[in-house]
């Protein structure tokens, strides 16, 4: 109906270009039409006089007047007002909207896609955890939003790349190294205290077994050689950063280079093994898993630094090179090279943002937990000190759950081990009810993750509503088989049986699909989906305790088990953009 509409109105603006009205038509994609939220005003409304009030030179109302009187009628609206300043108010017959059943089930899951995007490419990083250890329930927030964004915006048209960052350098990847090397010389016999600082969770005993399995005891080394020279209380306490520092310095002095780069991959990539199968069991993936340690091997590091220098940007203060970041609208200005000469986690990022602007994407989308927020301005001074604009960038920050089972919060530690997994979440409650929970909210809001509410059969879990809407429809369909009654898809006239205002509520709904897909895509709100798949399964719901389907006449019962079809088809559609499944029966 939407395009109908557009349709009409762009008649109607040709038209008054004819005239001398205005010097230029807009095409029908350009003219905006939209769900009114109040019925007051219309099924759909325009804003088209107002924006084109200006260039025609003349009063908003007044050119809405023109536009309105040079419309084409059609049987489909009832009336046509002008509200306000020139908004454009359309009024449809009842039965108006029936013709969207037919579009749906001919569109089948296509219906709501849109060109909206003009295949721009779109590079999405999100998820991007560090490989340290297994993903936890705040990483699933941001899995679950990031991969029902990028569905949203390939529905929309958009060309969407998939990214994970893969931190595989620098010191926490160092701190793993050598947690799991004192666990293996544990192991092996060895008396040594593992340092507070280093990671405790069971997985790091695990790799070490593994690891053990791998290299015998070629890794041994005595304990006294270890620890030689080291800070006796540093284990328990004192300077554990610097206790950890001397450590990794010793692990390297002791093994060599190519041993402990073996240690430092068996460890790295055990672990990124482990969070791209938790990834895929809950329907995520990925394009491109980018490695930060290629950006040193391909000298996009080095370049980076270069051209920050060669503009001038960076000065030397206490014996490490900054960045004068201030200038490019930062707080304060920030290391690039630390005084020992190694580079900071900041030059690995502007080094991999200017390496994805190369990549020729039209918008840079970074997903990043809320904890990330002072990162953004840093981020965006570099693109402007380097690329002349940060315009292309979009930094979305995603607030961490809080698990509760009962009025128990859950707690959770990377370091200490005590966390609550990704896995473990899916294993309590399943994918679907993890995904749907993980989107209710906008993704700057905080999520109070209820344990029991996921796992209920009630009407009061929103994934189980929405799922169970789409079950019912199947078993309408089964028990149609088992009475022996056929079902028939009548034509648009067939269709004017619907009169209930169940059902033209629920063709109204479906109509809207589209628009919505467009309006959470350009919006980043995938939870606008969600808002919508319960407001529709609770729609059909009422129609479905109230009104027999399976009814004697056939031509209504043809007319609503089309109306019924449609809407299973778009509960499918809006699931499968949040990674649920749609079961037949439940």
């Amino acid at each position: 109906m939407r395009s109908l509409l557009q349709s009409l109105v762009a008649d109607a603006l040709t038209r008054l270009q004819q005239e001398g009205v205005i010097a230029a038509a807009p095409t029908t994609d350009d003219v905006r039409i939209e769900h009114t939220r109040d019925k007051g005003h219309g099924d759909f409304a325009s804003n088209v006089a107002l924006t084109l009030a200006k260039a025609a030179r003349s009063a908003p109302r007044a050119l809405a007047e023109r536009i309105v009187a040079a419309l084409p009628e059609h049987p489909a609206i009832e009336r046509v007002e002008i509200a306000g300043p020139g908004f454009i108010n359309f009024f449809l017959q009842p039965d108006a909207q029936l013709g969207v059943l037919l579009e749906v089930l001919a569109a089948g899951d296509a219906y709501g896609q849109s060109r909206i995007g003009a295949g721009q490419r779109v590079h999405l990083e999100f998820v991007s955890a560090n490989p340290t250890g297994p993903l936890h329930v705040g990483h699933g927030r941001g899995a679950a939003y990031g991969s029902s964004l990028a569905n949203l915006l390939a529905a929309a048209g958009f060309t969407v790349e998939r990214e994970y960052y893969v931190n595989d350098a620098g010191r926490q990847m160092d701190i793993l190294a050598v947690s799991v090397w004192l666990r293996y010389l544990q192991f092996q016999g060895e008396e040594i205290d593992f340092p507070s600082g280093g990671y405790r969770g069971d997985y790091v005993s695990a790799i070490a077994t593994d690891f053990e399995q791998a290299v015998a005891d070629t890794f041994r080394r005595p304990a006294s050689a270890v620890l030689d020279g080291l800070p006796a209380d540093a284990p328990a306490g004192g300077d554990a950063d610097r206790y950890l520092d001397a450590l990794i310095a010793r692990a390297k002095e002791l093994l060599g280079p190519v041993d402990y780069g073996r240690l430092h991959r068996h460890g790295c990539d055990t672990i990124l093994a482990d969070i791209d199968d938790d990834l895929t069991a809950f329907g995520v993936s990925f394009d491109r898993w980018y490695r930060e340690s290629s950006l040193v091997d391909s000298g996009a590091l080095d370049r980076a630094i270069q051209a920050l220098r060669a503009a001038d940007q960076l000065y030397l203060k206490d014996g490490a090179w900054w960045f004068r970041a201030t200038a490019f609208g930062d707080r304060q200005d920030r290391v690039v090279i630390r005084d020992n000469g190694e580079p900071t986690y900041f030059a690995s990022d502007v080094a991999y943002h200017l390496d994805k602007l190369a990549r020729g994407y039209d918008r840079l989308i970074d997903i990043w937990g809320a904890d990330h927020h002072g990162y953004i301005d840093r981020i965006r001074a570099a693109l402007r000190a380097l690329h002349g604009s940060d315009d292309a960038l979009t930094v979305l920050l995603v607030q961490f759950a809080v698990l509760y089972r009962g009025l128990e919060k859950v707690s959770m530690s990377t370091r200490s081990g005590e966390f609550v997994t990704l896995r473990a979440l899916r294993d309590e409650v399943g994918s679907d009810a993890a995904r749907f929970f993980y989107v209710l909210r906008k993704c700057d809001q905080h999520l109070d993750f209820d344990l029991e509410l996921a796992r209920s059969h009630s009407n009061d879990n929103p994934v189980y509503y929405v799922q169970y809407a789409h079950a019912r429809i199947g078993s309408v369909l089964r028990q149609l088989a088992e009475r022996g009654l056929k079902y028939e898809q009548p034509d648009a006239d067939g269709l004017g049986v619907l009169v209930e205002h169940p059902e033209l509520d629920l063709a109204a709904a479906l109509a809207r699909y589209p628009e919505l897909i467009e309006s959470a895509a350009l919006a980043y709100e995938p939870h606008q989906i969600a808002y919508y798949l319960r407001e529709l399964a609770g729609l059909f719901h009422a129609y479905y305790n109230h009104h027999p389907f399976l009814v004697d006449d056939a031509a209504l019962r043809n007319a609503r088990l089309t109306l019924v079809l449609a809407v299973r088809q778009v509960l499918r559609n809006g699931l499968a953009l949040l990674g649920v499944s749609a079961p037949e029966q439940m």
